[in-house]
């Protein structure tokens, strides 16, 4: 496994560092590094590695949201309150009705397997989002308009929502009664989330304020809480729970209880990212059925594209009313695009169910991956210092 952890970080610096070079996000690179020396292509990879490379991506998206949350101030995020709430499910909607209509067309599909498709590709990949707003945040560009601060609330919790619709809609699919309580279940577990979240965060300031511990035991009683938050998701309690989001509360609550301390563990994860970036895009690219690109034809790029255009009108609905002007809206429907770890985690589900559609929503996944990642994070990355205001 060792040779194989050297093999995902030498390839994924390589690529990432050449496709800087070429003036594109590094992910891409990563990502297509990821597809060579994965079982697709070349096969380098240890299957021991592989085995667990859906919790070593859950580690890093654990990062990205500790990252997240002691990055948010909460004063920003109130002046785009109704927008932040809006963007958790109508741009997934709108994803979603867009496939449900187009699908059909394209592929043949019936309305149900367009639906479970949409739920598929309808997640907004906070692995590509999340850091990205974080510095814009660093940056100081759009923080004054709470337009980075909107789009992290938003992104993560897009995810809690589209996964509720995959689960319902694969149910339906297979003959499964479905209650109204798996709807309803969607904003308890976001507030359990919240709510969970918060008091850790703020038993956490109260333990680091009352110890002399450094930086590093500081960083590790995080993991262990964010560990836990995120098995406590998994568990069929009674009460719905997001652990996710409850990671991200947890370190927005101790943003606002000790803003130095924040600073400092931000400082410290923002370094753990380094290495978590490399092991989380390559291992994605690792993930993508190889076969399903070849059998990839151009109606599922097409479909793909358009269901795009569904998202981007969904987060322009989201901002309306607001004091957003024209390129700021803009910008938050190109930010809102990219796709990567949910169609990496929950692709290959309906084929693995025996669904009729599950090779054409495998096929479908992994195009969106390699279309919309590198295409989303150049978006972003080209755009917000033309289109965002920088604060003083």
């Amino acid at each position: 496994m060792l040779i194989s952890i050297s093999i995902v970080l030498l390839s994924g610096l390589l690529f990432g560092w050449l496709s800087k070079k070429i003036h594109v996000p590094s992910l891409f690179g990563m990502i297509i590094a990821g597809v060579l020396v994965g079982p697709g292509v070349l096969n380098l990879l240890d299957a021991s590695l592989l085995a667990i490379s859906s919790d070593l991506r859950r580690i890093a998206l654990i990062i990205i949201l500790i990252r997240a949350g002691l990055k948010l101030d909460i004063s920003d995020l109130k002046k785009v309150g109704r927008s932040a709430v809006l963007m958790c499910f109508v741009p997934a909607c709108c994803e979603v009705i867009g496939m449900v209509l187009l699908a059909p067309k394209l592929l043949g599909l019936s309305t149900l397997d367009a639906a479970i498709l949409g739920a598929v590709i309808g997640a907004v990949s906070p692995a590509v989002v999340v850091p990205r707003m974080i510095r814009l945040i660093d940056e100081g560009y759009g923080v004054r308009e709470g337009i980075p601060q909107m789009i992290l609330a938003g992104a993560s919790v897009d995810d809690v929502f589209v996964i509720v619709l995959f689960t319902t809609f694969t149910s339906l699919a297979m003959g499964d009664h479905v209650s109204a309580m798996s709807f309803v279940n969607v904003p308890i577990s976001i507030l359990s989330g919240i709510l969970i979240g918060a008091l850790c965060g703020w038993s956490l300031s109260f333990l680091f304020s009352k110890t002399k511990m450094n930086i590093p035991m500081k960083v590790i009683v995080m993991f262990i809480i964010s560990f836990f938050l995120n098995w406590l998701e998994g568990v069929q309690a009674m009460i719905p729970f997001a652990g996710l989001i409850a990671i991200m509360a947890s370190g927005t609550v101790m943003k606002q209880k000790d803003e130095k301390l924040a600073k400092g563990l931000s400082q410290a994860f923002d370094h753990l990212w380094v290495p978590a970036e490399v092991f989380l895009f390559v291992l994605v690219g690792a993930s993508v059925a190889i076969e399903s690109v070849k059998d990839a034809g151009l109606a599922s790029v097409v479909l793909i594209l358009l269901v795009l255009v569904f998202r981007m009108a969904g987060v322009c609905l989201c901002t309306l009313g607001t004091s957003l002007t024209k390129k700021e809206r803009l910008f938050s429907m190109l930010a809102y695009t990219p796709k990567a770890t949910v169609q990496a985690a929950i692709g290959g589900v309906p084929l693995a169910m025996g669904l009729s559609c599950g090779n054409t929503v495998l096929t479908v996944s992994v195009i969106a991956i390699l279309i919309t990642a590198p295409l989303g994070a150049f978006a972003i990355d080209a755009s917000y210092r033309k289109l965002l205001r920088k604060a003083d």
